[in-house]
């Protein structure tokens, strides 16, 4: 695998005619157990649920994430980058998306399940302000490995602010996100 190096990325709402390629990064990221297209399809016509494709510039799916809006808290239910595209802070992009968001949206809290061994992934949604609270044993069904639950603190509170816009100030210097 050679990874690609890109210096911007475009974050846009997922569509069905994303679904395709979105199912193919999908398995190739989480194997057997991976969503089906029908769950995509369906998430799609969920009003809880917000659901984004980071592209490259030549229209390229490179990565992808969902969340649910319920009330005051946001549920991160799937995130996934192209192995290709790994080390270009498409996950980091698309983490920003889902803050503001839910900034918008008046979401205070958010959640997610990670793998206890994915070990980028937990330090990514530390530096965005999740800590782990506790873990969900046996979740993941290809080899029982038990799940972190991360949540954040109220992200309206001004120190989270802070960090935040610190993340986002730098993480622009390295990739545009348009």
């Amino acid at each position: 695998m050679s990874l690609v190096k890109i210096s911007e990325i475009y974050i846009s709402p997922m569509t069905r005619d994303d679904v395709d390629s979105v199912v193919k990064i999908e398995e190739d990221a989480y194997g057997p157990h991976h969503w089906a297209k029908s769950s995509f399809y369906d998430e799609l016509s969920n009003k809880l649920a917000r659901y984004y494709c980071a592209k490259t510039s030549d229209g390229e799916l490179a990565g992808y994430a969902g969340t649910w809006h319920i009330i005051d808290e946001g549920h991160i239910t799937t995130i996934a980058v192209k192995k290709d595209y790994l080390r270009n802070h498409i996950g980091e992009a698309i983490i920003h998306r889902i803050l503001e968001d839910c900034y918008k949206d008046g979401v205070k809290y958010l959640t997610l399940e990670v793998r206890e061994s994915n070990t980028p992934a937990i330090k990514l949604y530390e530096k965005y302000g999740f800590q782990s609270l506790g873990t969900r044993k046996g979740y993941y069904q290809d080899n029982n490995e038990d799940a972190l639950i991360m949540w954040t603190e109220n992200i309206f509170y001004d120190k989270f602010k802070q960090k935040y816009r610190e993340n986002v100030e730098n993480l622009k210097k390295l990739i545009c996100i348009k």
